[in-house]
């Protein structure tokens, strides 16, 4: 290692670049983001990372490190390589309990000192195919990560060329290329070795092993000073890769299943008029969420519930909740497609609960929806974005001035009706209804059988007939109906 390398004035890293870790997180950029870490965070072969006292979720990233060799200014796609001198081995570790409040940023996630490890050796890079590289990863001699550049977003010249044009790339300064599919957390006693080669080239270069060992630390945070450790069963998935890796039952429980392709076309065919009619039968009359309308004239909505909860403003739950990757975040990165999140604003239409960015997040997850008892930012961009928002208006403040983002997926009040993560969410033109899953087939074949019935009945209205006796039926017209009925039945071709 050369003594620019163990000091480099900048390190930039990229934050998703591999189309295997894009897919696993569900998400693919359009375009590379980036993120600076400390000088200070540079490490050594053979040296220790420490998870903090008090931390559970720190995890290693496989990754190739491009040196600069030659300033680079406002440089050509394909001029970029030329500028790089080498590349070698790097380790980008994180601490995911502290992403919450730096989100994007991953100061201090991302920033610990020894969190970018690097070398051991130096591979020319006018002796290599930028797009011939191979990373791996090996965590106690156990092969977890092996990828190659041919399966970037974005290709290595392309992360030169762009960074070039926001800023001169000096001699020593490191690129992180990211990290493919196969990051996961470590624990202390924990041995990861990352080597960077090419095998296609002439005597196969390699960077050599970079090994660390990871330790565990005894000095807590200060809870006094700034952000603590926070982690969530979201966080856990992404740290170690899946749900499954991390121990966390699969989410297909009961209530996702409960609303089918088959049971969604019904509830799409069914007003909510008519499914609020059958609730009521069936003892249920607290299943409206009032006071909310939609912000696309004749939007009809159908979906599982995700739920999110603000609670009223306080300065100081504020700094701890409101800030970087808050629940409100969290929520609309993980809502899922077919999704419907309705958000608890307590009534209050005074402040916004959402606005374009957020909209356009859940529109890319594949939401349905989204329901709020609150006030709606950037009202005509949310609509033109085409998310289907119920609420109770536009209102142009922020978040902070009544809300804290609270919690997610958990039960909830909106608009006076008790909504818990699963539960079917149905509305139009005439409001928002709440449906237990259990009961959703059934109020949904009842609700279609109970159109046809008022079709009919508003024929014979239509023909003059009064509408005592016949709406609702009586016996007599109960009569004539089943035999129209039959009749209808008998006349359809059979197969």
């Amino acid at each position: 290692m050369t003594a620019s390398i163990t000091r480099p004035g900048k390190i930039i890293a990229i934050h998703l670049s591999y189309a295997s870790r894009a897919d696993q997180r569900g998400r693919r950029p359009a375009t590379p983001s980036y993120f600076f870490k400390p000088a200070s965070s540079v490490g050594i072969s053979g040296g220790t990372v420490e998870r903090p006292a008090g931390t559970e979720l720190l995890a290693f990233e496989g990754e190739i490190a491009l040196v600069i060799g030659t300033a680079a200014r406002r440089v050509a796609l394909d001029d970029a390589w030329h500028h790089v001198g080498w590349v070698t081995a790097s380790n980008d570790l994180g601490l995911y309990d502290l992403r919450a409040n730096d989100k994007g940023s991953n100061v201090r996630s991302k920033g610990g000192d020894g969190y970018t490890p690097l070398g051991p050796e130096l591979i020319d890079a006018r002796s290599v195919d930028p797009a011939a590289l191979r990373v791996r990863a090996w965590v106690n001699g156990e092969l977890r990560q092996d990828d190659t550049t041919a399966g970037l977003i974005f290709p290595l010249a392309q992360l030169v060329a762009d960074l070039s044009q926001h800023f001169t790339l000096e001699p020593g300064d490191v690129i992180l290329t990211g990290t493919p599919a196969g990051s996961s957390v470590i624990v202390p006693g924990d041995v990861v070795e990352i080597e960077v080669d090419a095998p296609d080239a002439e005597g196969s270069p390699s960077s050599g092993r970079l090994v660390t060992t990871v330790t565990q630390g005894d000095v807590p945070f200060d809870a006094e000073i700034g952000s603590l450790p926070m982690v969530d069963d979201l966080q856990r998935a992404e740290a170690w890769g899946s749900r499954e890796e991390a121990g966390l039952p699969a989410v297909e429980t009961e209530a996702a299943h409960a609303l089918s392709p088959e049971l969604r076309a019904k509830l799409l065919e069914a007003p909510t008029a008519g499914l609020s009619a059958q609730l009521r039968k069936r003892g249920h009359h607290a299943c409206f969420i009032d006071g909310v309308a939609a912000n696309i004239p004749g939007s009809k909505i159908v979906g599982t519930a995700k739920t999110l909860r603000f609670v009223p403003f306080r300065e100081d739950l504020f700094t701890s909740h409101g800030g970087g990757y808050n629940a409100q975040k969290r929520a609309f990165d993980a809502v899922d497609e077919g999704e419907i999140i309705v958000i608890e604003a307590r009534g209050d239409a005074t402040t916004g609960t959402l606005g374009d960015i957020l909209a356009l997040r859940a529109r890319a997850r594949g939401a349905a929806g989204v329901v709020t008892d609150g006030g709606v930012r950037d009202f005509d961009a949310v609509a033109a974005i085409g998310l289907p928002v119920f609420s109770q208006g536009a209102h142009p403040s922020v978040l902070g001035r009544k809300h804290v983002p609270w919690a997610s997926d958990v039960t909830i009040s909106c608009g006076g009706a008790t909504v818990q993560p699963g539960d079917i969410i149905v509305g139009d033109s005439d409001g928002v209804i709440v449906i237990p899953p259990a009961l959703a087939e059934q109020v949904a074949d009842d609700t279609l059988a109970q159109e046809v019935e008022d079709a009919w009945i508003a024929e014979q209205v239509a023909a003059g007939h009064p509408v005592d006796g016949l709406f609702p039926l009586n016996a007599a017209w109960r009569e004539k109906y089943d035999a129209a009925t039959r009749t209808a039945s008998d006349s359809r071709p059979r197969s």
